[in-house]
């Protein structure tokens, strides 16, 4: 669709990913989604004759977003792609490729936030543990799951890990967030024993010359996929009685509630998840209520 657009909409939206990359520090995935959201919305513009972003109004902007409501678009994915477009009209503006800023005055619809799926402390045990570490991938397997768990880092931070972003004598991790952001979080016992034997027995069986520094590598060598992790990760869940099916994300959810029902601060668990903003962390609050009230209906008998 991006090289079916008029030239003035592809130079824009080349340019685009270009500042979004560069001067923004987003990641791959950010960019790649936000460019796809513009993509859309230029097509859409175009098929109303507008072919340069300079041309492209308000009315243009709601006329987008009322055609993917009504194609069946949920209302987190309209406010996300609202987002983009208002992000995009403003550096457009800023850089003269628009005369005003068209989409200043766009809103979003108010979203509805789920409440995350999340294990309990028992499940959570059992899912890090479900690998029986005999072999090197394994051995890797129960590591990914024991960190994910201890630290609350995203599939990504994860994936991005080097040989020096490990210190192992005071059990932290350094890892890169949105925006290139750093932040150092602590891990446990239990993880610092499944990294320790895979560095010891894994890695050296799965390491080739080209893997470098990277931590986790793949069965091939190289440095692991977010696929793999992922893959892993819903295997694990899986395989456990009564357990949510969740991903690298779930166990992200997962360590921030049982945080915060330990007694851990809403600003502790922000720092460790690296949220910009501690609106994000409270979402885990309404989890650890739910959890309560759950908790408080089934064993109370006047519930």
């Amino acid at each position: 669709m991006r090289q079916e657009l008029p030239a003035g909409h592809r130079a824009a939206v080349d340019r685009f990913e270009r500042y979004l990359a560069a001067e923004r520090a987003r990641s791959e995935h950010t960019v790649r989604a936000y460019v796809t959201d513009i993509v859309s919305m230029l097509d859409h513009a175009n098929r109303l004759g507008i072919t340069s972003p300079d041309g492209l109004e308000l009315q243009h902007l709601r006329s987008w977003l009322a055609r993917l409501r009504s194609g069946g678009a949920a209302q987190t994915s309209i406010g996300r792609r609202a987002a983009a477009a208002r992000v995009f009209t403003a550096w457009a503006h800023r850089t003269g490729v628009m005369p005003s800023d068209a989409g200043a005055l766009l809103g979003s619809p108010r979203a509805r936030r789920d409440l995350p799926a999340v294990l309990r402390r028992d499940q959570a045990a059992e899912v890090v543990q479900t690998v029986e570490p005999d072999v090197p991938v394994a051995i890797r397997d129960r590591a990914i799951l024991e960190l994910l768990y201890a630290t609350g880092i995203r599939v990504g931070e994860l994936c991005g890990l080097d040989l020096p972003s490990v210190d192992a004598g005071r059990r932290l991790v350094r890892v890169f967030g949105k925006g290139g952001k750093e932040r150092t979080v602590p891990y446990g016992v239990p993880a610092e024993r499944a990294l320790q034997a895979y560095l010891e027995r894994s890695r050296p069986e799965l390491r080739i010359p080209e893997s470098g520094a990277a931590l986790f590598l793949g069965a091939r060598g190289r440095r692991i996929s977010a696929g793999t992790v992922r893959r892993v990760v819903h295997a694990a869940a899986r395989s456990v009685d009564g357990s949510p099916d969740i991903g690298p994300h779930g166990l992200r959810h997962s360590a921030a509630t049982h945080l915060l029902e330990g007694g851990a601060d809403l600003r502790t668990v922000q720092e460790l998840l690296g949220h910009a903003s501690l609106a994000t962390t409270q979402i885990y609050t309404h989890v650890t209520a739910d959890r309560l009230r759950a908790a408080y209906r089934q064993a109370h008998p006047r519930a």
